[in-house]
Order: structure tokens, then C-alpha cells, then sequence
């Protein structure tokens, strides 16, 4: 059995259009991005059949749509993601404890505790990957090796919906084909910087004089990149801390005007911030209140409540009485709602006289459709859509 390479990365493909695709399986096999529509736009995440016309994410949905005439742009969701996000990292957390996340769709997994239950890495890698699909209906690419830089570059070459092991003998040998563009740690101006030195490989930069090396690029950077370049990476996978805060943030296609648009969203927010505290078996007892208008100003209000809450209406109730101290003289381009001072949901909660148990039930009870049946099966009649109306994408 072999397990010097323990460290797996993992990188879902295509997230956002991925889970798009769950719902509209009319997208697949199309070029799809997902992204702003208007004219701020921004594309998030593209799929494969849209970046071989040059569709990249952050690229401005109206350039991406000139590159590509047939693509299809479906409006971000962000609250959609985070719920399938965090079904994937429950996954990731059935294998091992040791994971560390890098964003929504991302991480580190160590899974040197499976020794005594699979044979190699690599099976630990197909196992997860099969759960995700059997059980998510999504692709992920895995990397494999024995230090976290070369997982992640081999995750990158096993997409899409791929696996690649790098076994720690192979290591050196396939770090040396390899762009030095692709380094952790390189950017335009350390690139150029190597290109006059003539390095153009990995290997070019593991066979330079780390003297010359360092004063090309600076003594930090110089011994980072030497170090990597040999396939020497001492970082440890370090498992997500306890979470501080949890929040849901929204930047608005179009700028939202007048109180009864922004509690609206408020209310939408709401109940998205109470899912994921849910979901994350939390409650908070700060909630903050950010706005930022048109001009780019930005304010943000909070409170600490009597007790602790994981509760929409408490958190919209809370949330509207912070927007009554903000000036809304300007159209809001971004609404953020969150939450700290968190707690286990599972400890006693402080009594407090207007709560209403027959409410805590309702919500519970809604709670509980939506983990069964998504999260857009049940919303506030103030937020269900009309025939007519536009679709914002978002889920409450």
C-alpha cells in the first residue's frame, strides 16, 4: 500500500453551472455561463463548452457573449450555491476531518487517517467522487499528491471530471513540463522577471542559481519558489476554523430604490441567513445590516439581541428596524445581512417574552420542506414571482 501521498485537492467543475444544470437540464451540452445579465455584469463561472469560445469567469458578460453569440447567461444564485456547497463539504467531512476550504467549490482534504480502510489515495479519491455525483449529481476533478501545490496543479489537469495521482517518485519529473505561469506565488511581474532570466518551465526555475533566482525576484519570494519548484511544500492541510460569523451579501443587476424594494430583499436575505445558520447548526445573537449605495458609499448598523436566534422572522424583524437609522438617499447597489457572537443551536436558549413558540414551530416546519424539497420550494407570498415579473435569480 501506498500513502506517501495523502493530500487530495478538490475542485468542483463548473460549480455554478453544474447546479444550474440540476435544475434546467436543457443547459447541459450548451455553452452556459452564470453571471450578471445587465450592464455591470460579470461572468461567475463558465462551462466547458463556453470557454473553448474564450469565456473565462470575471469576464464582462458582454464581452463573453461577442466571444460566444449562442451562450446561454443564467442569473447568479448565490443563496442556491451556498446550500449545495455545503451538502458537498458534508461530504468531504464523511471521509475526513481534516479539510480545509478554500472557497464555495474548493478544498484541501488529508485523508492519511483512511490508511486501514482503502488500499491507496487514489481510492479515497474515486470513493468521494462517486458519492458527489450519486448523491449531488455533480462532477468534481481530484489531485493527488503528497504535498498540497502539486494536488492542486494536478486537479487542474485532471479537469474535467477527472482524477489524477501523482505518486511522490513522479513528483519532480511532472513538475518540470509544467508552465512556471502556473506557480503559486507568480504573477505578471514575477513572471517577466523569470522570463528574462529565461525561465520558462518549472524545470527551468528548479535548474537556476537560487542566488540569481533571489535577485531577480526578491530574497521571500526567491526561496518560496525554489522551494516549490523541487516539489518542497511543508504546509499542512489545517482544517476550517469555527465559524465567527455567517452572512448572505447581494450585488444588485439593477439598483434598488425605495424602502419597500430594499425590505423586500431584506426579507429574502432573511431567510437565506436563517437556512444557513440551520443548516450549520448555529444560532447569533449580533445581527449587522450593510448597505452600499449607488456611489459606492457604505454603511453598515447592528445589534445584539436579549437572546440568540436562527430565526427569519426575528432576523427580519431586527433586520428592517436596523434600515430605519440608515438615510436611503441614494439607489442601494449591495444589501448584506449577517451574524456573530454565534452559538450551538443545541444549547438552552436565554427565555425571552416575545417569542413566539408557535412561530419557532412554523419555521422549524418550513425548515424541514426545504431540506427535503430545496430551498426555493417554500418563500413568502411578498416574494413569490408573477407573471410579468422579472426573475433577480436569487433564492430566499
Amino acid at each position: 500500500m501506498n500513502w506517501s501521498e495523502p493530500i487530495l485537492h478538490i475542485d468542483m467543475d463548473s460549480f455554478f453551472v453544474e447546479v444550474e444544470r440540476l435544475e434546467d437540464p436543457r443547459l447541459k451540452g450548451r455553452p452556459v455561463a452564470v453571471g450578471g445579465v445587465g450592464p455591470r455584469g460579470v461572468v461567475a463561472s463558465a462551462s466547458y463548452e463556453a470557454r473553448e469560445f474564450g469565456v473565462r469567469s470575471a469576464q464582462p458578460t458582454s464581452v463573453a457573449k461577442r466571444l460566444c453569440p449562442s451562450l446561454v447567461v443564467v442569473p447568479s444564485s448565490h443563496g442556491k450555491y451556498g446550500d449545495v456547497s455545503a451538502d458537498v463539504f458534508r461530504i468531504f467531512r464523511d471521509f475526513t476531518p481534516k479539510v480545509e476550504g478554500l472557497s464555495l467549490d474548493e478544498a484541501f482534504l488529508d485523508v492519511g487517517g483512511l490508511r486501514r480502510h482503502f488500499d491507496t489515495p487514489e481510492e479515497v479519491g474515486y470513493a468521494i467522487r462517486a458519492k458527489i455525483r450519486s448523491e449531488l449529481g455533480l462532477p468534481a476533478s481530484v489531485g493527488i499528491a503528497g504535498v498540497k501545490f502539486v494536488a492542486k496543479l494536478a486537479s487542474e489537469d485532471a479537469k474535467p471530471d477527472g482524477l489524477l495521482w501523482i505518486a511522490a517518485e513522479q513528483q519532480v519529473d511532472y513538475l518540470r513540463t509544467l508552465d512556471v505561469g502556473r506557480m503559486w506565488g507568480v504573477g505578471p511581474a514575477t513572471l517577466a522577471a523569470l522570463h528574462r532570466l529565461g525561465v520558462a518551465t518549472i524545470g527551468d526555475l528548479a535548474d537556476l542559481d537560487r542566488t540569481a533566482l533571489v535577485g531577480a525576484v526578491g530574497s521571500a519570494t526567491g526561496s518560496h519558489l525554489h522551494e516549490l519548484a523541487h516539489g518542497r511544500d511543508p504546509r499542512a492541510v489545517e482544517p476550517d476554523s469555527k465559524a465567527k460569523s455567517i452572512s448572505v451579501e447581494e450585488t444588485f443587476e439593477s439598483d434598488l430604490e425605495g424602502v419597500e424594494v430594499v425590505t423586500a430583499a431584506l426579507l429574502g436575505h432573511s431567510h437565506r441567513l436563517s437556512g444557513r445558520l440551520r443548516r450549520a447548526g448555529l444560532r447569533g445573537r449580533t445581527v449587522t445590516l450593510k448597505v452600499r449605495f449607488s456611489d459606492f458609499r457604505t454603511v453598515s448598523r447592528s445589534t445584539t439581541l436579549q437572546g440568540s436566534t436562527d430565526g427569519s422572522k426575528m432576523l427580519y424583524e431586527t433586520a428592517t428596524d436596523l434600515l430605519e437609522a440608515v438615510e436611503l438617499t441614494e439607489p442601494v447597489r449591495l444589501l448584506g445581512l449577517g451574524v456573530t457572537s454565534l452559538e450551538s443551536a443545541a444549547q438552552p436558549s436565554q427565555l425571552d417574552f416575545d417569542t413566539n413558540s408557535e412561530w419557532e414551530k412554523v419555521e422549524d416546519a418550513i425548515a424541514d420542506v426545504r431540506e427535503r424539497f430545496g430551498a426555493s420550494s417554500l418563500r413568502p407570498a411578498r416574494l413569490a414571482r408573477r407573471p410579468g415579473d422579472s426573475d433577480s435569480g436569487q433564492e430566499p
